[in-house]
């Protein structure tokens, strides 16, 4: 069972990881970013301007936009100079294949990355996501342009995570699905063509089908949309060409691009999204970012266990990376453009700090430094069709970022970040201690509201066994009625249906602010709840400690009368209280119905 719990970890790792706040770091070298004033002149700096190096220039920035660029440029009295001698100032980074859940863009706007392309979150941020990048305002987040719901079959990747998602089971379904995306406010349409084979797992998941896949494509063309996909497999991504996809957001992984392929590719002006640094985990790579002294001091805890993770269903195979950083060498030299995107938060890799593994990755992959920097910056604001970003010139929005040395010479050179802009107001790298917050004990949730609400946190999920290739499910509702005579409780119900190496489906609880953010709750001595059920044993499971470690777990007998349980939290084996992520209450074996409700659920 330990094996099984660490994958339920991982899986909600693979889509919803969560980054916290950092350790303060040493004292910037220059000026701290309340002190710059959204006026100002990088002088004498070496430019690279999405497109091409110039070794010497200045930039005007006013207003949140650049003004002016030139290598003699007038600085107007008053105006703060920003010596740029030594320096490079790029535009800001924009990483092409993203999951913004919970943190994600403040921590990638931390590290440079100004602005993210989300290939799959939460589709309730769409609408303020496009007031934020609408503005010119100081902000403490990247901007992000997203795909919202991702286009998959019943089952299929996606559905696994917990969330509702709406499903395509035919060609038919297409052209009202798509219109419900634009409905939500999705800018672009992400198609799914996965079933894991290419990862040599028993976990396979249903997949959509090319006609179902083909019929989304001109739905979404249709109302003006990109339509990408997703696919690790050769032959997936030559059907999605074929049938006029404008790209693919992962290079795939069961062989290198055959000559068809990358000249479908180029006739069809497709774009790729690598996503090497996944990959790189996906076949056992690790990534020295944590330890890199410009890297160091600004990287929290929560990070470097993001870095670290591996995929908990897939053993680790460097095939994969070799394969796909051939057909990387092998499209770019046919002029197949080729755009950075990390994939954050997958195991191994974190948002924002991945895009300076991402840009070595390509350019050690045959694109080099400067063809690199294009894909991290100019490229996707192209692909995506951003008109006011990813290089710098006049008029373009401020979104800047200046570092120490030559990245055409060395790539890593982004690493050492001096200043960042977003909107032409300078970026607060600085972060509270302490690596996780602290939470006060008391009642969390009563369920008396007409929600599921809780006091803290990101609230209450289903969970089941989907996310290993099972087929459980399990629903979770608010009911009338709850123990001691209160207004309401939550009934956790669903189906146990065999299919997995352990069967399971229950509730899900995040303390965090995002999905397995670890919150201190050593100040509480004791976690209760009450329950009642039909009779099953429940598993009581307590996931804290470092991240991907196996739960504490205890079972929980039920019957049709309430009753309280109650679980130490100190001195207890297998739970860290100062990193506590999550609790799940689950059923398991055997097969069939299930339901249990709880109420009152609390720390003392």
């Amino acid at each position: 069972m330990n094996r099984l719990h660490v994958v339920l970890a991982t899986g909600v790792v693979v889509l919803v990881a969560s980054l916290l706040a950092m350790p303060t770091p040493s004292t910037p070298a220059q000026a701290p970013a309340h002190d710059l004033p959204s006026e100002f002149v990088v002088r004498d700096v070496r430019l690279f301007d999405g497109e091409r190096f110039h070794a010497r220039s200045s930039v005007h920035v006013r207003g949140g936009r650049i003004v002016a660029v030139g290598v003699l440029l007038p600085v107007p009295e008053g105006v703060v100079v920003v010596d740029g001698t030594g320096k490079t100032l790029l535009p800001g980074l924009i990483d092409a294949h993203v999951h913004t859940w919970g943190l994600a863009r403040r921590d990638a706007l931390r590290f440079g990355v100004t602005t993210q392309i989300d290939m799959f979150s939460d589709p309730g941020q769409l609408a303020d996501a496009r007031r934020a990048r609408a503005s010119v305002q100081s902000g403490a987040q990247a901007d992000v342009w997203s795909a919202g719901t991702l286009a998959t079959a019943p089952g299929g990747h996606g559905t696994q995570f917990g969330m509702a998602i709406p499903t395509l089971g035919a060609p038919g379904d297409a052209k009202a699905w798509v219109a419900g995306r634009v409905a939500e406010g999705s800018d672009f349409i992400k198609i799914v063509r996965e079933d894991l084979h290419v990862y040599g797992s028993s976990r396979h998941l249903p997949s959509l089908d090319a006609a179902t896949a083909a019929a989304v494509i001109d739905a979404a063309h249709a109302q003006g949309l990109l339509a990408v996909v997703h696919a690790s497999a050769q032959e997936a991504a030559r059907e999605s060409l074929r049938d006029g996809a404008d790209g693919l957001v992962h290079v795939f992984q069961d062989a290198p691009a055959d000559a068809a392929f990358v000249a479908l590719a180029r006739e069809r002006d497709a774009f790729v999204i690598p996503t090497l640094s996944v990959i790189a985990a996906f076949s056992g790579r690790s990534t020295a970012l944590a330890q890199d002294p410009r890297v160091r001091s600004f990287i929290s805890l929560e990070q470097r266990e993001a870095l670290a993770a591996r995929m908990g269903f897939i053993e680790a195979d460097p095939a994969l990376l070799a394969r796909a950083r051939e057909s990387v060498r092998r499209l770019h030299v046919a002029g197949v453009r080729l755009l950075a995107g990390t994939d954050a938060p997958n195991p191994g890799t974190a948002h924002g700090v991945s895009m300076h593994d991402e840009i070595v990755w390509l350019s050690e992959a045959g694109l080099g430094p400067v063809a690199a920097l294009v894909a991290a910056t100019s490229g996707p604001a192209d692909a995506f069709g951003i008109t006011d970003r990813g290089r710098i010139a006049p008029g373009q929005r401020a979104d800047l970022l200046l570092v120490d040395g030559d990245p055409q010479v060395d790539p890593t050179a982004t690493r050492a970040i001096v200043r960042i802009w977003k909107n032409g107001h300078e970026v607060d790298r600085r972060f509270q201690a302490g690596d996780a917050p602290s939470i006060a004990a008391g009642m969390i949730s009563d369920f008396d509201g007409a929600q599921l609400e809780s006091r803290i946190g990101s609230g209450w999920t289903g969970t089941s066994d989907r996310m290993v290739g099972g087929q459980s499910d399990a629903r979770v509702e608010r009911i009338q009625g709850g123990a001691d005579a209160t207004a309401g409780a939550m009934r956790v119900s669903g189906e146990l249906q065999p299919g997995a190496a352990q069967v399971w489906a229950g509730a899900f609880f995040n303390p965090g602010d995002q999905i397995m953010q670890a919150v201190d709750a050593s100040q509480a001595t004791e976690l209760v709840f009450q329950v009642r059920g039909d009779g099953r044993a429940l598993n009581l499971l307590v996931f804290s400690g470092e991240r991907g470690a196996a739960p504490y777990s205890r079972p929980v007998a039920t019957t049709d009368a309430w009753a309280q349980v109650r679980l130490p939290l100190a001195g207890v084996p297998g739970i860290d209280a100062a990193r506590l992520r999550a609790v799940a209450i689950t059923a398991s074996d055997p097969a069939g119905a299930f339901a249990f409700d709880l109420d009152s659920f609390e720390i003392r």
